[in-house]
């Protein structure tokens, strides 16, 4: 099996068994919400952050299937990283969609399956919409500390 067809299968079964799926729509969950006007993707995702610690994201939306498996593998990867953990992971991860080269692409896991969406720059929003999210919400989090 070639990488391209292991990557596809990765992106394919995150898509239809996603990890993480549902909101808690509690406190002290914290929720961010971004779309992508441009394919149609809606995203929401909630993160719990306590010892400056990623304890559990979750996620829902609804959109292509990049956007929806992106979703799932990232909750699934940052969950029980601490905070510097999980933005050098999502710094990691853009830099790998934009085509750029990632020093340790292992520490990615499943993500690297999305290596190839630098080749269709309109698809890079979609898989970087719910790390976006979860970007903004650790931040979010920190400043109200």
């Amino acid at each position: 099996m070639n990488l391209n067809n292991l990557y596809r299968e990765v992106i394919m079964d995150n898509y239809k068994n996603p990890k993480n799926k549902g909101l808690k729509n509690a406190s002290p969950y914290h929720l961010v919400h971004l779309t992508n006007p441009s394919c149609g993707d809606d995203m929401r995702v909630e993160i719990l952050v306590e010892n400056d610690k990623v304890v559990d994201v979750r996620q829902d939306g609804h959109g292509c299937s990049i956007c929806l498996s992106s979703a799932s593998v990232m909750s699934d990867l940052l969950i029980g990283k601490s905070v510097a953990e999980a933005k050098e992971l999502i710094e990691s991860f853009y830099t790998m969609v934009k085509g750029e080269e990632v020093l340790d692409e292992d520490k990615l896991g499943e993500a690297v399956a999305y290596k190839g969406v630098r080749d269709f720059p309109a698809r890079i929003k979609c898989a970087t919409l719910a790390w976006k999210c979860v970007e903004r919400a650790i931040d979010e989090v920190k400043s109200n500390e």
